[in-house]
């Protein structure tokens, strides 16, 4: 299908985005990568006036140490997280996630602020960010903010972004020692969204498309805070979610599917050195 009618403009810079949005108000959209927000343009569920481009402004892709946590930039392509040495050794799970995300065209385009932006709970990234206790950095007109990914994820599409406001970064902690992590998600194809996912951190497990938004399965990580066994933990992946039914699959086969994905990335955890 074909979009209805919009103004392009582009941004240089995180002030002239900032003002951009000010300007035209909640007619525009900001455009990232592109891969979540014009698939709803083409299918019409989103008619912005204006789409405002943050392609080139280019202080906001890297990947930099800052001690106790790695920053990335919200304009990352998921190409260059996958391949980023500082995430291969301190955060390997978000490497593995990214790389694990679309195809090669997805991940040179894709960019990680978009994903998580979006608020997608069949995306990759936002559910491994949630295990990996990450923050998400906010600018606006009124300055900066900093927002927990527990808080950040609030329903169906919806963040804790407000209107005008940009993600800048993506803090994610480094683990005090090596920690074990797992990632397992099943797809029809593997260009395909999740129908379920699972990324593990220490004792942190968080699923993907397990309910309207991305979730922690408290009740595992209970379980193994308790010293019950990966099995014993597993067999409770779906209590607290809600799962919904679709074309893909129901309500009953999304809960079987975490009860298994979580029981092999908890498994894989604790196969790494």
């Amino acid at each position: 299908m074909i979009p209805p009618a919009f103004t392009y403009v582009r941004a240089t810079s995180v002030d002239e985005a900032l003002g951009l949005a000010a300007e035209h108000g909640e007619d525009a959209k900001y455009l990232a990568g592109g891969h979540s927000l014009l698939p709803l343009m083409k299918l019409r569920f989103a008619a912005p006036g204006v789409l405002i481009d943050l392609g080139r402004i280019p202080d906001l892709a890297y990947v930099r140490d800052e001690g106790t946590y790695v920053a990335v930039g919200a304009l990352t392509r998921h190409h260059d997280v996958a391949h980023a040495s500082l995430l291969a050794s301190d955060v390997p799970l978000l490497a593995h996630t990214a790389e694990a995300v679309g195809d090669p065209q997805i991940r040179h385009r894709g960019t990680i602020g978009g994903s998580v932006a979006h608020g997608d709970a069949a995306s990759d990234l936002p559910a491994t960010l949630l295990a990996l206790d990450a923050s998400f950095v906010i600018r606006g007109q009124d300055g900066t903010r900093t927002v927990p990914a527990t808080e950040f994820f609030r329903s169906i599409f919806e963040t804790a972004l407000e209107p005008g406001e940009l993600l800048t970064e993506i803090q994610v902690p480094k683990p005090a020692s090596p920690a074990a992590w797992g990632f397992q998600k099943f797809t029809k194809r593997a260009i395909d969204w999740a129908i379920v996912g699972v990324a593990v951190q220490g004792q942190a497990v968080a699923l993907v498309n397990m309910g309207s938004t991305p979730l922690r399965a408290t009740a595992v990580e209970n379980a193994l805070a308790s010293g019950a066994s990966i099995a014993e933990a597993a067999a409770l992946a779906a209590e607290g979610t809600n799962a919904g039914s679709d074309i893909h699959a129901s309500k009953a086969y999304r809960e079987h599917l975490a009860r298994v994905l979580v029981k092999r990335a908890l498994e894989d955890a604790a196969a790494r050195p």
